[in-house]
């Protein structure tokens, strides 16, 4: 073998996942090639296999918890960040929101760079914007480094926000894509968490430079992990789609009826690879689309992030003397009943889970209604509507983490498994950037309506 073949086939191990080394590799790869045509009933994968998606999706759900870590931020450094700036209000109020308009221009994008250079390459590119961000907001001296830096962080999150619930709905088995997908909502909980946790103890600059550490960690996982199968498919690299699918599924699993399937669906895909806008009308595109993205918009009118963005400032309007210890306690229940819903929604479903949580979602609301009024117009009894605001919350946050919080989510990465590869990255972009639009517009608002209470 000469020079050049050999040098040309190190290169092409090095692009390959570790997870890809080993003696099985080409044994795998080569008897999914004997079988490919085989339509022959093919056993159950062992359970065992199910050990390697559930680490690739940890490995992914690095993104989601930079989220989180991004969401939570403007909570516990709020007083620090306007006392050491000199800014007000209305300037920090820009700064909270100033991530949805990043995360928009980055839902514009992230259907596109998903499918041309693979989820692992949007993750990939997703987290260098992050982590500038990040740097960028720890060394600010002045509002404009502190808005860059806030706009660079929600780019990123818009990428990451539809990369990885796609990736995760492409890797994962039928029986586990409904408790897989949660883990994109748990990770954002506990992203949450750790900044509210740490916010209680470290400064705002240094509590951003640890923002840096999510995303630096992800790019490190994503040279580990392989790619998502069936981009590969579409793209026709057919020996690293088998090597990848062998992966996932484990290495003693037969995946020749699998990988068939997958063959024929992106077969049928490239038939018609070209977009018509005609196709938005039809009712196979239409009717699940508007599900998805219903789903999500309803999401964001419940007033979750207003509530989650600024709760310390909601705890001590309501005059809570331990805003941050009550913001963390907030955090702690998310993440417990976020975890449990990944055991529950398959064995109650997405829909009965849905209806639960909104009727919860809406009383809790009243509950906190009636102790702001009773904090205004009742001030002998004000200690009574600190206490009944602080359950409203606790209420409002368990009903939103039973269903509203991580269903549509998985709801919205199904659809994009059912709808053809070349309307997947359009719909995706749309769906995010109404989510973030109407997310910018009500948490700009959320904060100057809080300070006038």
């Amino acid at each position: 073998m000469s020079f050049n073949e050999n040098l040309e086939t190190g290169t092409r191990d090095l692009r390959r996942p570790l997870l890809h080394k080993g003696s099985w590799y080409s044994s795998s790869s080569r008897s999914i090639i004997e079988r490919g045509g085989s339509s022959q009933i093919v056993p159950e994968a062992p359970k065992e296999s199910a050990v390697i998606v559930v680490f690739c999706t940890l490995i992914v759900a690095l993104g989601p918890l930079q989220y989180g870590f991004t969401n939570g931020y403007s909570s516990p450094t709020e007083d620090g960040i306007m006392s050491d700036l000199s800014l007000t209000i209305s300037q920090f109020s820009l700064f909270g929101s100033l991530s949805n308009v990043g995360a928009m221009i980055g839902a514009l994008v992230s259907g596109i760079m998903a499918d041309y250079i693979g989820r692992k390459g949007a993750l990939l590119v997703a987290s260098i914007p992050n982590i500038l961000g990040w740097v960028a907001i720890s060394f600010a001296k002045s509002s404009l480094f502190l808005y860059i830096g806030r706009l660079l962080t929600g780019f990123g999150v818009g990428v990451i926000s539809f990369t990885v619930p796609v990736y995760i709905a492409e890797i994962a088995p039928k029986h586990l894509r409904g408790s897989l997908g949660t883990i994109n909502m748990l990770s954002v909980t506990i992203g949450i968490f750790i900044v509210y946790l740490l916010g209680m103890f470290i400064s705002w600059r240094h509590l951003a430079l640890a923002g840096v550490v999510p995303c630096s960690l992800l790019v490190l996982g994503l040279f580990v992990i392989p790619e998502a199968p069936r981009w590969l498919a579409k793209i026709g690299k057919d020996s690293d789609f088998e090597a990848s699918l062998q992966t996932l599924r484990g290495f003693d699993s037969d995946v020749s009826l699998e990988a068939f399937e997958i063959r024929t669906a992106m077969e049928a895909n490239n038939q018609d690879d070209r977009f018509k806008l005609s196709e938005l009308c039809q009712r196979r595109y239409a009717f699940p689309f508007t599900i998805g993205i219903g789903l999500l918009v309803l999401q964001q009118l419940t007033g979750v992030s207003g509530v989650m963005f600024y709760n310390s400032s909601i705890f001590e309007a309501a005059g809570i003397t331990s805003a941050n210890a009550a913001s963390l306690g907030l955090a702690v229940v998310q993440i417990v009943m976020t975890g449990f819903i990944a055991w529950l929604i398959e064995k109650a479903g997405r829909r009965p889970l849905l209806m639960i949580s909104s009727a919860g979602m809406a009383i809790s609301l009243v509950v906190i209604a009636f102790a702001f009024y009773m904090k205004i117009h009742m001030s002998a009894v004000s200690h009574i509507a600190s206490i009944l605001a602080l359950i409203g919350l606790l209420a409002y946050i368990i009903a939103f983490s039973l269903g509203m919080g991580a269903i549509p989510w998985i709801i919205m990465s199904e659809v994009m498994c059912l709808l053809q590869l070349h309307l997947r990255g359009i719909l995706g972009e749309d769906s995010r950037l109404y989510v973030y639009g109407g997310n910018f517009q009500l948490r700009k608002l959320r904060l100057t309506a809080i300070n006038y209470l």
